[in-house]
C-alpha cells in the first residue's frame, strides 16, 4: 500500500453565457417599465381541467367530494393553486361538490406531475372502503426558455485520499484531530491516521466471511454516532465497536443495505450473488415500495417530497416521487449515481459517471430542475474505470473509486461541488 498527501485538483470552469440585448425601449431607471418590458406568458389549462374533472365525475359519481391536490412538478404555487379552482369549478358543472373530508363520501387526491414532454395529472378515488381507482390525463409543456438552460458556475474539487493494489470498495473520512480514514476492501476494514502529512496505517480489521465473494464485488461504509462505523456486504453485515481498540463484528445477514444519507435514509435490498439491487425498498418512497432493479440512487429533497433518481439495470434513468415512476430516457450516463448537499446553485447537485471520449470514466455534475437532468460542470476524469460512488453520510460529500487504466492500482477519492471557483 502506498498513501497520498491530500492533492486538490479542479476541473475548469463554465463560461459565463453571454447575455442577449434587451429590446425593450430605454426606459430612465424605471424598474416597472422594465418589468413591463419582459414576455408574458400564461397557460390556459382548461382543456385539461375539463378532461381531468370529466374523470374523476365518471369514477366517483355525482355527490360530495373532498379533494386534495400536491403539485409534484414545475409549476408554481400560483399555477397550482389556479388549476385547483378549475378542477373545482369543472367538477361543479358535472354535479361533483368539493366539501371538507368529513363531509364527504369520496376523497379525491390529486397529483401534477410531469415527464419530459409532457405534464401528467393523476387522480386516485377512494370510495369507503372500496379499492380505489386511479385515472390520469396528459398534456403538453412548453419549451423550456433557453435561459433557464445556462449552466451555472459550479466546479467539482476532486481530493485524493488513498491508493492500493487491491480493489477498495468504500472509504470515509472520520472527522476529529487528527482526522481518520476507514478504506473498505474484500478482506479488510483499514483504519489510517493523518500524521506527518499522509495516512499512517493504524489498526487492520478482518473481515469474516463464510461464502465467496461474487465477481464483480461492491461494498458501503456508513459511520454511525453510536459505534464508528457499518460496513455492507453481499449477505454480510459488519459493525464496529464504540472503544479503541477497535474490534468488528461481521455475520450473515440479508437486510437491506442504506442507499440514502442521514437526512434522506432509503434502505434497499442487494442482490447477494450480483452487483445490483433487486427494487425492494424499505420502508419505501411515499407510495412505492419497490422500484426497478438498479445499481445506484440519488435523492433530491423538494419542498414537499423526495425526488430519488435510480441508475437502472435496463440502462435508463427512472425518477420515482413516491407516487409516478418516469424515465429520463438514455442520457448516456454510466452506472453510478448520487448526489451533495453543496448550497450551491439550486443546493443539490446529482454526481454521475460518464464515458470519456478516450475510454476513461468521467463524473459530472446535474441539476433536475424540471426531471430534465441539466449538466452544470464540466466532466472531471478519472484515468481509468469508477468502480463506486456513494454519498458519504452528511450528504456534503462523494466518495468516488476508480481503477487506473495504467498502473491497474485503485484510488479513493473526495468529491465536492466548489460555489464559482
Amino acid at each position: 500500500m502506498q498513501s497520498a498527501s491530500h492533492l486538490t485538483v479542479y476541473n475548469a470552469r463554465n463560461p459565463h453565457m453571454p447575455i442577449a440585448p434587451s429590446r425593450c425601449p430605454r426606459a430612465a431607471a424605471s424598474l416597472l417599465l422594465l418589468l413591463l418590458c419582459l414576455p408574458a406568458w400564461a397557460a390556459d389549462w382548461r382543456v385539461p381541467e375539463q378532461q381531468l374533472a370529466a374523470k374523476i365525475a365518471a369514477a366517483s359519481g355525482p355527490g360530495a367530494v373532498s379533494l386534495q391536490l400536491n403539485n409534484r412538478s414545475s409549476l408554481t404555487r400560483t399555477e397550482s393553486d389556479a388549476i385547483r379552482r378549475g378542477l373545482l369549478t369543472e367538477l361543479a358543472s358535472l354535479g361533483v361538490r368539493v366539501v371538507n373530508a368529513d363531509q364527504a363520501a369520496v376523497t379525491v387526491e390529486v397529483s401534477l406531475s410531469q415527464n419530459l414532454q409532457n405534464y401528467v395529472w393523476l387522480a386516485e378515488i377512494h370510495q369507503g372502503a372500496n379499492d380505489s381507482s386511479v385515472v390520469m390525463i396528459a398534456t403538453p409543456r412548453p419549451e423550456t426558455p433557453a435561459a433557464a438552460q445556462e449552466l451555472s458556475a459550479l466546479n467539482i474539487r476532486k481530493t485524493l485520499l488513498w491508493t492500493q493494489d487491491t480493489r477498495i470498495l468504500d472509504a470515509v473520512v472520520v472527522p476529529g484531530n487528527p482526522q481518520h480514514l476507514i478504506v473498505l476492501d474484500a478482506d479488510n476494514v483499514t483504519l489510517y491516521k493523518f500524521q506527518d502529512s499522509k495516512w499512517q496505517p493504524e489498526q487492520i480489521l478482518a473481515l469474516a466471511h463464510q461464502h465467496p465473494w461474487p465477481r464483480d464485488l461492491r461494498g458501503r461504509l456508513l459511520l454511525r454516532k453510536d459505534h464508528l462505523f457499518d460496513a455492507y456486504l453481499p449477505g454480510v453485515y459488519c459493525r464496529s465497536a464504540a472503544a479503541t481498540p477497535l474490534m468488528i463484528n461481521c455475520y450473515e445477514s440479508d437486510d437491506p443495505w442504506p442507499v440514502g444519507i442521514d437526512l434522506l435514509p432509503l434502505d434497499a435490498f442487494f442482490g447477494h450473488t450480483r452487483n445490483f439491487f433487486t427494487g425492494a425498498l424499505a420502508p419505501g418512497i411515499g407510495k412505492q415500495t419497490t422500484a426497478p432493479a438498479f445499481y445506484s440512487a440519488a435523492p433530491l429533497p423538494r419542498d414537499k417530497y423526495t425526488l430519488w433518481l435510480f441508475a437502472a439495470v435496463d440502462g435508463q434513468l427512472h425518477l420515482l416521487d413516491g407516487i409516478t415512476d418516469q424515465t429520463a430516457g438514455k442520457l448516456g450516463w454510466g452506472n453510478d449515481v448520487t448526489s451533495v448537499h453543496s448550497g450551491c446553485g439550486s443546493g443539490w447537485q446529482v454526481l454521475a459517471s460518464g464515458a470519456a471520449d478516450n475510454g476513461t470514466d468521467t463524473v459530472r455534475a446535474f441539476e433536475v430542475a424540471d426531471r430534465e437532468p441539466a449538466a452544470v460542470t464540466a466532466p472531471i476524469d478519472f484515468g481509468g474505470g469508477i468502480t463506486a460512488l456513494w454519498t458519504e453520510g452528511e450528504g456534503i460529500n462523494a466518495i468516488a473509486v476508480a481503477r487506473d487504466s495504467e498502473t491497474g492500482k485503485y484510488a479513493a477519492y473526495r468529491l465536492s461541488i466548489a460555489c464559482g471557483q
